[in-house]
């Protein structure tokens, strides 16, 4: 049972991080670990996680919208397929062996954070892009949302990555095209723990509404800073993932 004060912490976790994650990715790093010293298992924590962070993700993805920044109805098929590669992911969690890509995880983590943080002329200017908009939906796309399905942590910054080196996104309007991504192989990996992971759905529920709250304020300070504001907080939120990751195989 979860005391009145357990779910009070968990709910100003969730706040937190819907501001963070709106702006950076990252939420998980908080709430995950919340969920977990709450006295929930790994993978109920992780279940219940999608469902809170999933209000987040689509509040901060529909302030996006509304600003212009994405146009929901050329990226609803995109996000078919991030919803698709979320659920696959999800599926194959115990038929895939991960253990090799934990161990490389930190080491690509750090290298994102170092690219975000050194790459010169990185600001809010879209750029050409490497790969078309068809051949970026069918490659990029559906290999981070399977991960994030499979996985999780990082999803993110991966997203990120591919907007920004592969699509020529701008910072900005990276961001916010991640964040509708994200919401998709959230719901699609969602889909698949309600069936398997048995997440706490009430937990989920209240936490989701502060995510909502952090979300709305975290996206309304990124669309007002831009990039200044957004590299930062990625290279943080990668690296202290990066290092989490590390503690967890000491």
């Amino acid at each position: 049972m979860l005391t009145a004060e357990i779910v009070a912490l968990l709910v100003a976790a969730a706040a937190v991080a819907g501001f963070v994650d709106s702006i950076a990715g990252g939420g998980g790093l908080i709430t995950v670990p919340a969920l977990m010293l709450a006295g929930m298992p790994p993978d109920q924590a992780l279940a219940t996680n999608k469902v809170q962070g999933s209000f987040g993700a689509a509040t901060a993805a529909a302030s996006y919208a509304r600003s212009g920044l994405v146009d929901l109805r050329a990226q609803l098929p995109v996000a078919a397929l991030a919803f698709c590669g979320g659920v696959a992911g999800a599926l194959m969690v115990s038929a895939i062996p991960t253990g090799a890509l934990r161990v490389i995880l930190p080491v690509v983590l750090v290298a994102i954070a170092l690219f975000f943080a050194l790459k010169p002329g990185l600001d809010d200017t879209d750029r050409a892009a490497r790969l078309s908009r068809g051949a970026f939906a069918l490659t990029a796309v559906p290999v981070v949302a399977f991960y994030d399905g499979l996985i999780g942590p990082g999803a993110g910054a991966f997203y990120m990555l591919s907007f920004v080196m592969l699509a020529g996104f701008g910072i900005l309007r990276a961001t916010a095209h991640t964040k509708l991504l994200n919401l998709a192989s959230n719901m699609g990996g969602l889909t698949a723990f309600a069936l398997t992971g048995q997440p706490l759905w009430l937990v989920g529920l209240v936490m989701g509404a502060a995510q909502m709250a952090g979300a709305w304020a975290g996206s309304r300070v990124a669309m007002r800073i831009g990039a200044r504001v957004i590299k930062p907080l990625l290279v943080v939120t990668s690296t202290a993932l990066a290092l989490r990751l590390l503690w967890q195989m000491i």
